[in-house]
């Protein structure tokens, strides 16, 4: 099966659906699904976005395939699995993080990907601007980088006297790097002193909290495959270290983080499917526009509040979408 095609519109006409000539060429449409995680980790994102495909009508071995790969938070493994779609020249690369995605978009000009949440889609280069994507990439954004200043916010309204924060960041992602950067720059606008110490692998988090420990008062973690992999390992972290922490998703919380900002993960996955949807229909990834959440959560976890000894005002608790006790 030719994808230049796909890419290629002669005349403006429409692109031939990529099922339609993946059924005439004897198999079925193939997602190349690389999980930048754990099966485990992202149980409840995959099943709604599988949910969401059966509900437009693709269900995996009638009529598309579905190929697992999970990266583990690993770069390295990360390159090899998009280096195996792209050998077997899958229809779709479906990814959930900017690592993959970038690592996708520099193996293929062809391969159509979608990325189910990215902190900063076009300051990491992935896509033009958000309503013009062009090329190849399209997906959904959490916007992380841009509320990082509203997590710091949250913090200090539970810790009046916060001035020393430490930013838990993968150091080797340019999307996550993006993010600390930004959280770095509005916690100095308010006179904080930063610690970030270099991360870029499960080892690092260890003595990463050695340093956290001995020079902050609170925890910013940021969005990244590595850190969601390892988000029981760095809870245990932050609690023995006795620092409150705030998070991107939910998930963090119910795994005992303090704390929670962010849009609702498993509904971003779910709307990927519709991408990719759209374009085993014969839509073009570079025309559809990146997709932001319109509705941010505050989740926030009683019962580790009180381990911390955080008296947690009642006002805030009243704004908080979920309380889990």
């Amino acid at each position: 099966m030719r994808r230049r095609a796909f890419v290629t519109l002669l005349g403006g006409a429409a692109a031939w659906p990529l099922a339609a000539r993946a059924q005439q060429a004897g198999k079925l449409p193939t997602i190349g699904y690389l999980g930048v995680t754990t099966p485990a980790v992202s149980a409840q994102r995959l099943a709604a976005f599988v949910q969401r495909l059966r509900e437009l009508g693709w269900i995996d071995g009638r009529n598309i395939a579905i190929e697992f790969r999970w990266a583990e938070g690993s770069n390295e493994r990360t390159a090899e699995f998009v280096a195996e779609f792209v050998r077997r020249k899958v229809d779709v690369i479906v990814t959930g993080g900017g690592p993959a995605a970038t690592a996708a978009k520099q193996a293929t000009s062809v391969i159509p990907i979608v990325f189910q949440v990215m902190a900063d889609p076009v300051g990491t280069g992935a896509v033009a601007s958000l309503a013009r994507p062009g090329g190849n990439v399209t997906g959904l954004s959490n916007q992380s980088a841009e509320t990082a200043g509203k997590r710091i916010e949250l913090l200090r309204e539970i810790i009046p006297d916060l001035s020393r924060l430490g930013i838990i960041a993968n150091a080797g992602n340019p999307d996550a790097a993006s993010e600390a950067n930004q959280t770095e720059a509005a916690a100095r606008a308010l006179g904080f002193e930063v610690t970030m110490p270099e991360i870029r692998r499960a080892e690092d988090l260890m003595p990463a909290f050695a340093m956290f420990k001995a020079r902050a008062q609170a925890l910013y973690v940021g969005a990244d495959p590595l850190v969601n992999t390892n988000r029981a390992r760095i809870h245990t972290l932050a609690m023995a270290a006795r620092l409150p922490a705030i998070y991107n998703a939910r998930e963090f919380v119910e795994a005992g983080g303090l704390m929670s900002y962010g849009p609702n993960a498993a509904e971003l996955f779910r709307r990927s499917a519709d991408f990719v949807d759209r374009i085993l229909r014969g839509a073009n990834p570079g025309d559809l526009p990146v997709e932001q959440p319109s509705k941010f959560d505050l989740t926030i976890n009683l019962t580790t509040a009180k381990a911390l000894e955080l008296a947690i005002p009642e006002p805030f608790l009243l704004r908080a979408d979920e309380v889990i006790e």
